[in-house]
């Protein structure tokens, strides 16, 4: 299968001759839900920005649909067929959860009705609040309505960037099971996550980066049963429970 995206070792970084990506290589099938993982500062988010065109790289190649995009805007990155969800900031607090919608579809021509709709019915809670100001929305609430306005324009492929963060284990939950749903529509979907374990559960594909390099890569299933990234990313209470249950079987 030809990959939806391809990252061809790849450096990046926030200052010039500074550089938090360090040859990373990475891909992503059409379809795909890929989780990044790693410890904090290993340049997961890094990734997710430089991808989307938020920081560019200073060597190598992001080849999206054929085409190596490395250096082009997010705006041009979009109209490509590629959405981002960041961390935070990610709604606007001010305007309802309808004006966030519509701000999603700003390049879209013609009616929005049909697409809303489509949002409103995967997230049944934006539907109720559609009037409300998304400030005032829970932490989840805004999650979801960030990953609705990013699907306004109907992408091939979703950067998620740690939509878990901050989030009580309930709603992380709800947003775990939302983005599944987005991934079972046939969203391509690259899910940076802090919480790894949940992220690798659910992922067809994953990668273990750290400091700035992808140390690991394979399934989800793999990497959670694999006794090195169990031990040093997945917590030793973690590795000691999957070793027990290997041994019982």
């Amino acid at each position: 299968m030809t990959n939806l995206l391809e990252v061809e070792n790849v450096y990046a970084g926030y200052v010039q001759d500074l550089n938090i990506l360090q040859g990373i290589n990475f891909r992503i099938a059409p379809g795909e839900l890929v989780a990044v993982i790693g410890p904090n500062g290993a340049g997961k988010s890094t990734l997710a920005k430089t991808i989307f065109g938020l920081l560019t790289p200073s060597q190598g190649k992001i080849i999206f649909k054929g085409e190596n995009i490395a250096g082009l805007r997010s705006d041009q990155i979009v109209r490509r067929g590629m959405c981002y969800v960041p961390q935070i900031a990610n709604v606007f607090p001010t305007l309802s959860v309808e004006e966030n919608l519509e701000m999603g579809a700003y390049i879209r021509k013609g009616s929005l009705r049909s697409q809303k709709d489509t949002i409103y019915t995967m997230f049944p809670r934006l539907a109720e609040r559609r009037n409300q100001r998304a400030g005032t929305l829970s932490g989840g609430e805004r999650q979801m309505l960030a990953m609705g306005r990013a699907l306004m324009l109907d992408p091939d492929l979703l950067v998620l960037d740690e939509p878990s963060a901050a989030l009580s284990p309930m709603l992380v939950n709800s947003v775990f099971e939302q983005i599944r749903a987005i991934n079972q529509a046939g969203k391509a979907i690259v899910l940076v996550e802090q919480n790894a374990k949940k992220a690798l559960l659910m992922a067809d594909r994953g990668y273990v980066l750290e400091s700035g390099r992808d140390r690991f890569e394979g399934s989800g299933t793999d990497l959670l049963n694999d006794p090195k990234v169990g031990e040093l990313y997945l917590g030793a209470a973690y590795h000691a429970k999957t070793k027990e249950s290997r041994s019982q079987n």
